[in-house]
């Protein structure tokens, strides 16, 4: 890293020297920068996938190094000279629409990134910059730590009551790993969520959930508190926004984004929690009905709230989690999701053998119908001990146009599902089949690119809250029979899902749906409100604005002592601070284009090609090089419509 840091610095002095032209300046800066770029995302990548004590150290010894060069290029007067110029030139003009974007977005980051600051300023700008990576590193590593930290080891069978065989057998193999009896639980997902679903003993699940609700919290265990990060990440960040002359933080994030003010999105989540509070009131009406007549739960608490609703939906469509999984194994559903995206898109995809960070790694390439090849991907997909939470896309090289040809995209998608156990694949939920869904709409998002230019290639330059288009939209096909009779089969007898089963399914689509909406949009309240007009320095906390959140439109409240804010690592360790409202933004605009693949159903089909070959025209093959809003009327013809998710929702008739 010290090497392409002195690098990378070296063709900065060049950069600041050569002419304003595509050729001379922008090309060999984009060079530099890129090497070092994709040396780091490597090392974050592993860092996020592999921790380890000595890959710690390393990584939080360059991290401030790293950090300094960007604020230091970001902050570079003559480079931002440098691109006014080109931006005033002839040459400007007979630039492509990527490149014209390229530049518009460099001036715009040089000015957030504080080029324009006076220069008795610009030493604490950097300060706050390099502070905050800190701190966003060391937030992520104690919700780590936190999670790895805590684990229950069951000795009594009869505590495992309601318990699915699978799920109990991956808790007496953890538990044999270290040498105990008994059952061991932790607080990784594919653990901790079938104990809050299915236990019948109402104090383990408490247990359970007491420790993931106190996590990172002064409530846990010592040394992991994120709290004080949380102050003091919030503190600079105002810090930030103020010095670059904004009100609030809020409004430096939106600066590249879709929505353009705070009220805009406040109003935005305002009306769709208006509208989604009716159902989410009948919802829980509905489940402590069924808690106290079926299951003997006067009070519903938080820890009881995944148990009876999972009970309740077994009892309404007669089908369980348990009983759906049998039919998603590993083995059918990555063929099956790579059949649909070859008839959609036009492209085959094939497995290749490469060395890899884990056994369980496993490499693809991506090639078009005549055989060139476009793309590769990484995918790891199970839950580890070394690997942080949740699932995520990340891009490992970027697609652009260098001397020697064009320069093909690499991404990783990661994910934290259930691994194999007792010798057989493993077996996915199908929510944890649409979590892969997700995930792999950013990967083609990122692989289905053919922008040449580096900065607006794949989701380079993307707009934050239409990132999550193309994941979202790819949601949509699992629910979809012609797609999930193609990728279902028994892991005992290879038989395909029956339709009767998936009818049942998909009439519970939009079960509890009113709770779920209800649920995301206070995060996304109360991550734009923290961001826009909380005050760290008037004496109240985070919980206090959180809890003033949920006056006004939680209708499940969840005890005092829960610290969501201190697991919340999207906004404090990720890229959605002020951005979390993103996905439901989003949303908006992904059902919206699904619409055009509905309105095949009739005729073409629902897996029309020429639809699907439009939206990797107008949506996937632009990238960043264009306005979302631009690429969305592109493939629509219109304006997007919020009808298409509150349909999807079961809020208006179908």
């Amino acid at each position: 890293m010290d090497q392409l840091l002195v690098e990378a610095r070296t063709a900065v002095r060049a950069s600041e020297q050569a002419p304003a032209t595509w050729l001379a300046f922008v090309r060999p800066l984009e060079d530099a920068t890129e090497r070092l770029s994709r040396a780091w995302g490597q090392i974050e990548h592993l860092h996020a996938v592999l921790d380890s004590p000595a890959l710690r150290e390393a990584y939080n010894a360059s991290l401030p190094r790293i950090t300094q060069f960007w604020t230091e290029l970001g902050q570079n007067q003559r480079l931002f000279e440098k691109y006014r110029e080109l931006n005033a030139a002839a040459e400007h003009a007979q630039l492509g629409p990527a490149r014209k974007k390229l530049v518009a977005n460099a001036l715009r980051d040089f000015r957030l990134g504080g080029a324009e600051l006076p220069a008795a300023v610009k030493p604490r700008y950097a300060e706050i910059q390099d502070e905050l990576a800190s701190l966003s590193a060391k937030f992520s590593e104690n919700l780590l730590d936190a999670t790895n930290g805590f684990a229950i080891v069951i000795e009594d069978h009869k505590r495992l009551a309601g318990l699915p065989a699978d799920d109990i057998q991956a808790a007496r193999e953890a538990a044999e790993k270290e040498g105990k009896p008994g059952w061991k639980f932790t607080l990784q997902m594919p653990s901790y969520l079938p104990v809050m679903q299915y236990a019948d003993d109402r104090a383990l699940r408490e247990a359970m959930y007491r420790a993931s609700a106190t996590r990172a919290s002064e409530l846990g265990k010592p040394g992991w508190d994120n709290t004080p990060l949380i102050a003091r990440i919030l503190k600079l960040r105002k810090e930030d926004a103020q010095l670059l002359g904004y009100a609030s933080f809020a409004e430096v994030s939106l600066v590249p984004k879709m929505a353009q003010t705070p009220k805009q999105v406040l109003d935005f989540l305002q009306d769709l929690a208006d509208r989604a509070r009716p159902f989410a009131e009948r919802d829980l009406q509905e489940l402590r009905d069924f808690a106290a007549s079926a299951l003997e739960i006067e009070k519903l608490d938080s820890w009881d709230m995944a148990y009876a609703s999972e009970k309740l939906r077994a009892q309404r469509y007669s089908f369980s989690d348990q009983e759906v999984k049998q039919y998603f194994p590993e083995t059918r559903v990555l063929p099956g999701m790579f059949k649909l995206v070859q008839s959609l898109y036009q492209i085959v995809i094939t497995e290749q053998q490469t060395a890899t960070w884990h056994k369980d790694v496993r490499f693809f390439d991506v090639c078009s119908s005549t055989g060139e090849r476009i793309g590769q991907f990484y995918v790891d997909l199970y839950a580890r001990d070394t690997k942080r939470g949740g699932a995520w896309m990340d891009g490992a090289i970027s697609r652009r146009r260098r001397d020697a040809g064009i320069q093909i995209p690499v991404a990783y998608l990661n994910c934290n599902f259930s691994g194999p156990v007792g010798g057989k694949p493993a077996l996915f939920t199908h929510d944890d089949v649409i979590t892969l869904f997700h995930e792999f709409g950013h990967g083609l998002h990122h692989l289905l690119t053919r922008v040449e230019d580096l900065g607006v290639a794949g989701i380079n330059g993307v707009e934050w809250d239409a990132v999550e288009l193309p994941s979202q939209f790819m949601e949509n096909f699992c629910w979809e029979w012609d797609v999930l009779r193609n990728m279902t089969g028994h892991v005992d007898t290879d038989s395909p899902l029956p339709r009767e089963l998936f009818d049942r399914m998909l009439a519970a689509k939009n079960f509890q749906s009113g709770l779920a909406t209800l649920r995301q949009i206070e995060f996304s309240l109360f991550d734009m409100r923290l961001h826009a007009d909380f005050d760290p320095d008037a004496g109240r906390s985070p919980l206090d604005l959180l809890d003033e959140v949920r006056r006004g439109v939680a209708v499940v409240v969840p005890p005092a002592w829960n610290r969501f804010p201190n697991s919340f690592s999207h906004i404090f360790a990720g890229g959605y601070a002020a951005g979390y409202y993103s996905y439901k933004w989003a949303e908006v605009l992904s059902a919206d284009a699904y619409g055009a693949f509905e309105e095949m159903r009739d005729s073409r089909g629902i897996l029309d090609s020429g639809t699907g070959q439009r939206f990797r025209d107008e949506i996937l093959a632009v990238g960043g090089s264009r306005p979302a809003a631009d690429s969305f009327r592109a493939f629509r013809g219109r304006e997007p419509s919020v009808d298409a998710l509150l349909r999807h929702s079961g809020m208006i008739p179908a």
